[in-house]
């Protein structure tokens, strides 16, 4: 059964960083599309960056500079590493590689408030 679980989100100021991780159980990360998506309530989930098979990344304009995308050596964990961070930021956050095939995972909360 392949499962999502994300974490790494907080509550953090306009202006600061916070990096979220995502670990995959019953699929390999490696040499596959992965993606970012976030969701605030009453709207549709967004992808936000995206990596492909190949490691070329790709984000929405609104994140374009402030986030970067990665999976670590061991291709086992994606990582969002997220900078400058604003409060329309604020969202769920959730990985996935295809959601019309797997479930989303509980997501990670990211709040940024003053």
């Amino acid at each position: 059964q392949v499962q999502f679980v994300e974490s790494g989100g907080d509550l953090v100021q306009p202006g600061g960083s916070l990096r979220l991780f995502c670990y995959a159980s019953g699929i390999s990360i490696n040499r596959r599309n992965m993606a970012w998506y976030r969701q605030t309530p009453g709207s549709q989930r967004e992808m936000v960056a995206q990596i492909s098979a190949t490691d070329s990344a790709s984000y929405v304009s609104g994140v374009q500079g402030r986030f970067i995308i990665s999976r670590d050596s061991a291709k086992t964990t994606l990582t969002l590493q997220m900078s400058n961070l604003k409060p329309e930021d604020t969202a769920v956050y959730y990985c996935n590689t295809n959601p019309n095939q797997y479930n989303w995972g509980q997501g990670a909360q990211v709040t940024v408030s003053s």
